[in-house]
C-alpha cells in the first residue's frame, strides 16, 4: 500500500455513505479514523478494510471522548446525523441534537484541534419544493421538515465557525444516495433498497403518493468523489453545492426500471403521500462541476446494476 497520504476523521464512517468513503480512502493510503454511535451504522459496514483505520464509538451530540480522534487530522468529513424526514417528523428534538448540535460540537472540536476542513454532508431537502427546476445553489431554501431544516441550520453554523476563527467548511447537498450496504430492513429505509427488497420477497412495492413525483438519484460511488474533491479543492472553501447525478425520475419509472431487472414482482401498492416529502427534486450541478471538478460516473441504470450485483 502506499504512503499514508493523509489523516481523515470520518464522522458517521460506519454507515452507508460513510464506510464507501472510509474504504476509498483507506485504499489510497491514507490514515482513517472513524467517529460512529452505531445508531445506524454497523461494525460490519468497515468489515475486512486493511490500513490505517481506527474506530471510536461515540455520540457526536454528546461531549466525550470521541473529540480526541481529531487530534493531528487534517480534515473532517461531517457524515454522522439522524438522516430521515419521516423519523423526524415523528422525533423532531432527536434529528435536532444530532443535526444541529451534534454538528456545532463537531466544528468546535475541529476548531479546538486545529482542523484545516471539515466537509459537511447537507441535503437536497434545504430547498424544498421549488418553482424552477433543476435547481441551483442560489435558489430560495424551503425547508418541508425538520430534518430539511436541521441539515439547513447546519449549514449555517458552517458558515458561522468559518466566520468566527474556525475551520475552513465546503456543504455538500446530495441528492438521493444509493449504492451497496443500504439497509432496507429500516422503517424510514430509502426507496431503491425498499424497492429491491420487495420485490426479491415478491410483494408489491409500496409507493407514496401517485409516483409521479420525481428523484435526482445518484449513485454512492458519484457522492465519494464529490466528498474527496470537496476536501481538497483550495476553491471550494465556504461554498455549497449540490451533489447529484443531474437526472430526474420518477418514481413509477424507477418502479418499471427495477421491476425489468427482478421479474416476477408484483405491482406496486399506492398509499397517501407522506407529510414532509417534496414533489420533484432535480439538480444543477454545473456548480460542482466548475469549483469542484465533480463529474457524476455512474449512472441509475449503472448504478442500479452495480447494486444489484453487490447482492
Amino acid at each position: 500500500m502506499a504512503p499514508s497520504m493523509g489523516v481523515w476523521v470520518v464522522t458517521g464512517g460506519a454507515g452507508f455513505i460513510g464506510s464507501h468513503l472510509v474504504a476509498w480512502l483507506l485504499g489510497r493510503g491514507d490514515e482513517v479514523r472513524v467517529v460512529d454511535n452505531l445508531s445506524t451504522g454497523k461494525r460490519e459496514n468497515l468489515k475486512g478494510l486493511t490500513g490505517q483505520l481506527s474506530f471510536e464509538q461515540g455520540d457526536i451530540a454528546s461531549e466525550g471522548a470521541w473529540e480526541k480522534a481529531l487530534a493531528g487530522a487534517e480534515g473532517v468529513f461531517h457524515l454522522a446525523a439522524v438522516s430521515s424526514v419521516p423519523r423526524s417528523v415523528e422525533r423532531p428534538a432527536e434529528s435536532v441534537r444530532a443535526n444541529v448540535l451534534g454538528t456545532a460540537r463537531v466544528l468546535a472540536a475541529a476548531r479546538a484541534g486545529k482542523v484545516r476542513r471539515v466537509v459537511y454532508a447537507s441535503s437536497s431537502s434545504v430547498y424544498g419544493d421549488t418553482r424552477r427546476l433543476p435547481v441551483r445553489e442560489d435558489d430560495p431554501t424551503n425547508p418541508l421538515s425538520p430534518y430539511a431544516a436541521s441539515k439547513l441550520g447546519g449549514e449555517f453554523l458552517c458558515r458561522a465557525f468559518r466566520a468566527t476563527g474556525g475551520p475552513e467548511a465546503v456543504c455538500l447537498r446530495f441528492f438521493n444516495v444509493f449504492g451497496p450496504r443500504q439497509d432496507p430492513t429500516s422503517a424510514y429505509a430509502a426507496v431503491i433498497p425498499r424497492f429491491i427488497a420487495a420485490l426479491r420477497a415478491g410483494k408489491p412495492p409500496e409507493v407514496y403518493g401517485d409516483g409521479e413525483q420525481t428523484r435526482d438519484f445518484t449513485y454512492v460511488e458519484n457522492v465519494v468523489d464529490a466528498l474527496v474533491c470537496a476536501m481538497e479543492t483550495r476553491a471550494a472553501d465556504g461554498g455549497a453545492f449540490n451533489v447529484a447525478a443531474g437526472g430526474r425520475t420518477s418514481i413509477n419509472r424507477l418502479l418499471a426500471i427495477l421491476g425489468e431487472r427482478l421479474p416476477g414482482g408484483k405491482g406496486a401498492r399506492y398509499s397517501p403521500a407522506r407529510i414532509g416529502d417534496v414533489k420533484h427534486s432535480s439538480a444543477d450541478i454545473s456548480r460542482a462541476r466548475e469549483a469542484l471538478g465533480y463529474e457524476p460516473r455512474v449512472d441509475l441504470a449503472s448504478g442500479i446494476d452495480r447494486l444489484l450485483a453487490a447482492g
